[in-house]
């Protein structure tokens, strides 16, 4: 088995020398996004999905790849990632949002879940880490309930309060439905020897897809652009290596890198403006904090690529 690393380079966040020393790669990839960046960010018409997916399919595409995206804000192009696999498998999602809001733009990065959902071969998305607001009273906010309800969709919270429902949900593998209220299984308050357990009841195929935004980790462990969780790096890591124990891992991406915004169109600078944190980062340290979980994670999924459940 050899392990491959590419860097979808969207905003120059990314370290790729750094992470080129990380682990033995078979192989390293750059696919040039820059001049893309501003349009792709947040979210982006149909014509410019088109030129990244262009490019995507131009580049080297060996497998299993670890990917790296950049911002959280062009998590988005995961999708561009996942449409490839020609196999069935699950998506296994973490994140402090759930990136399932149906009345956002089609390609926009709190909503590419649902381009996921609609893959023939995507058997579940496996969501977990979320402790964003983005669950409070979900349905009002757009949420894909549906997706729920059906079992499509499998949502474990690191920590939340039971979230309102408009309409009975029918109970799922992360949640429980009971008086108008949708009671989350949180993986934050169990042992992680439990919690993993949980996680990996709820993956219904042999082959997994891993994307993961850094915004899951709390500001001390990873800066990123947008409100973060309370999933510590070790609990994540512990699950990706578990992961890689049981399951087959198809490939990876990773995004959450800081960037500053930087947005010619206003509407972006609006949605920036209302649903970003402000951050003045002036520390290098911080920067370099994130280099140091970028590299963590990139070790740790190539060890979990060359685990047993990976010939």
């Amino acid at each position: 088995m050899q392990v491959h690393l590419r860097i979808l380079d969207t905003d120059g966040s990314v370290d790729t020398d750094t992470l080129t020393n990380a682990a033995p790669w078979a192989s390293v990839t750059r696919v040039d996004l820059r001049d893309l960046g501003p349009a792709l960010r947040l979210w982006s018409r149909q014509k410019n999905i088109g030129a990244a997916r262009t490019r995507i399919a131009a580049s080297n595409d060996p497998h299993p790849s670890i990917t790296f995206l950049g911002s959280g804000d062009f998590h988005h192009l995961a999708a561009l990632l996942i449409e490839r696999i020609t196999q069935p498998f699950t998506v296994l999602h973490f994140d402090n949002h759930p990136d399932w809001v149906r009345l956002a733009p089609r390609w926009h990065c709190g909503s590419w879940v649902n381009r996921v959902l609609e893959l023939p071969n995507v058997q579940r998305v496996v969501t977990i880490g979320p402790c964003s607001d983005d669950l409070v009273d979900p349905g009002r906010k757009g949420g894909n309930l549906p997706a729920l309800d059906a079992g499509r969709l499998a949502l474990f919270p690191w920590q939340h309060a039971p979230s309102r429902v408009r309409h009975r949900l029918a109970d799922g593998r992360g949640h429980e439905w009971r008086d108008g209220r949708v009671h989350w299984r949180n993986l934050g308050e169990r042992k992680l020897e439990d919690a993993v357990r949980l996680v990996l009841d709820a993956i219904p195929t042999g082959t997994v897809w891993i994307t993961i935004d850094k915004d899951v980790l709390p500001e001390h462990e990873a800066l990123t652009n947008w409100d973060q969780g309370r999933m510590p790096l070790a609990a994540l890591t512990a699950m990706l290596r578990a992961v890689g124990h049981h399951k087959r891992i198809l490939g990876a991406d990773i995004c959450g890198e800081y960037s500053p915004p930087r947005h010619a169109n206003w509407l972006k600078r609006m949605e920036s403006k209302f649903d970003q944190p402000v951050r003045i980062v002036t520390n290098p340290r911080r920067i370099d904090d994130n280099r140091r979980t970028d590299v963590e994670l990139a070790r740790t999924l190539f060890e979990a690529c060359l685990t047993p459940a990976n010939p």
